[in-house]
């Protein structure tokens, strides 16, 4: 790496991310930064956006979330196709198949990394959260 680019990569400008088409944070948090050509989602929950309410069933909950997070990667210029790397976490392992399933909707060919955590006190059933590239125009 030359002097030139690593100076690039230290001087990348964050840009905050946020659509009216997924939830607003419930904290101190972005729905997205973007850094260069790289784009990070915060962990992202069921709500669906227009109601503030949360989907229910298991399958449900994954399909609004990975919906809520597609529509961040949108307004970021970006895509699901362009997901790098990906941390889901659940709240009971065993619904580890109707995960693999919703995802292969999402993720059709070619899925990102992932990691996949369960924690037992999660209050949903599904938190994920992404990292993307931007493709670059032209």
């Amino acid at each position: 790496m030359s002097v030139q680019n690593r100076r690039d990569v230290l001087h990348l400008k964050k840009e905050v991310i946020s659509t009216k088409r997924a939830p607003p944070p419930v904290g101190a948090y972005s729905q997205a930064t973007r850094a260069g050509s790289f784009v990070f989602v915060s962990g992202q929950g069921p709500a669906d956006p227009r109601t503030g309410r949360k989907v229910e069933d298991f399958k449900g909950q994954v399909h609004q979330t990975l919906g809520n997070i597609k529509a961040i990667l949108e307004a970021a210029g970006s895509s699901m196709e362009n997901v790098v790397k990906a941390t889901v976490y659940i709240n009971d392992t065993r619904n580890w198949g109707m995960l693999n399933e919703v995802w292969t909707h999402y993720f059709p060919k070619d899925p990102p990394a992932r990691a996949v955590v369960e924690i037992a006190h999660l209050d949903i059933a599904a938190e994920i959260e992404v990292i993307a590239i931007v493709p670059e125009k032209g």
